[in-house]
């Protein structure tokens, strides 16, 4: 799915598009562009990785705030009506600090999603036991953020969370497939498996390259969500009951990919994510 807008259209005021737009540390999102695309074909979208800044899931959370609201701002600045944080660490809390105090400020007609939710609403649905077990960053983990959403789908629901420190780096410098991932993973998700958990949720969209691999080790009476897999149709829904955005935004079936660092490396590793090749323009911040 390479892009179908160059880089100079989208600056072109003259040209201007008014897409979806989202957002991710690095390029684990694109499996979200990806989803997004499928659900939602004929919308316009453009994806924004922070390459240079990436991982954000050790950083402290203000300036996981600092970051998220600079590259938001810029989508906005972007024409974009709606966007969606892909980075689980951004919408574990800088999420709910841009709603309620950026949002009514500056972009009033304006709205910023996040993952947790849907996720959290996906594992309700599929667990059996009332055992959900979460891999995520550590910022993630800290926020405490799957276990309030958890909690409000049913409070009877019994959470169990692994910080994966390792797992971003390992993917983002293409060491996915390596040998020596396995045994991270073992290590990460040995813990859940003696809770007795039977559905994990991949807390970070980077996993997603890993959710063949997880669900082979943890067996099929398990249940593995992968957000990627998912946030497409939950975003069709959102915008069937929200037609004042569905209506906000473009409709030419564009896709514009936009990193902050190391163009030619995001391209390359990002298209595993994507399931097909594209070019992407670096910008600033």
């Amino acid at each position: 799915m390479p892009s179908k807008r160059e880089g100079p259209d989208f600056d072109d005021s003259n040209n201007r598009i008014s897409p979806i737009g989202i957002f991710d540390s690095g390029f684990g999102g694109l499996c979200i562009v990806r989803g997004v695309a499928s659900s939602l074909p004929e919308y316009d979208i453009v994806f924004l990785g922070d390459s240079a800044r990436v991982p954000y899931g050790t950083r402290s959370l203000e300036t996981v705030f600092e970051f998220t609201q600079q590259a938001v701002e810029f989508l906005f600045r972007k024409d974009c009506p709606l966007i969606l944080l892909s980075c689980n660490t951004a919408s574990s809390d800088a999420l709910r600090r841009l709603q309620q105090n950026f949002l009514p400020h500056h972009f009033p007609d304006r709205n910023i999603l996040g993952v947790l939710v849907p996720a959290a609403e996906e594992a309700a649905r599929h667990t059996r036991n009332g055992r959900i077990g979460v891999l995520a960053t550590p910022g993630t983990v800290a926020s405490l953020a799957f276990e309030r959403e958890i909690h409000k789908q049913d409070s009877r629901l019994q959470l169990f969370q692994v910080a994966c420190p390792l797992l971003v780096p390992l993917i983002e410098s293409g060491e996915a497939d390596f040998p020596t991932t396995d045994a991270v993973l073992e290590r990460y998700l040995e813990p859940l498996l003696k809770k007795g958990v039977d559905t994990i949720i991949l807390g970070c969209t980077h996993y997603g390259i890993l959710a063949r691999r997880i669900r082979e080790r943890v067996g099929k009476d398990i249940t593995v969500l992968s957000e990627g897999e998912f946030l497409g149709e939950k975003l069709r829904d959102y915008l069937n009951r929200h037609p004042e955005y569905a209506r906000a935004i473009s409709r030419n079936g564009t896709r514009t990919f936009l990193t902050t660092d190391q163009t030619n490396r995001f391209q390359t590793l990002g298209s595993r994510f994507l399931g097909s090749a594209f070019e992407s323009y670096r910008i600033k911040l």
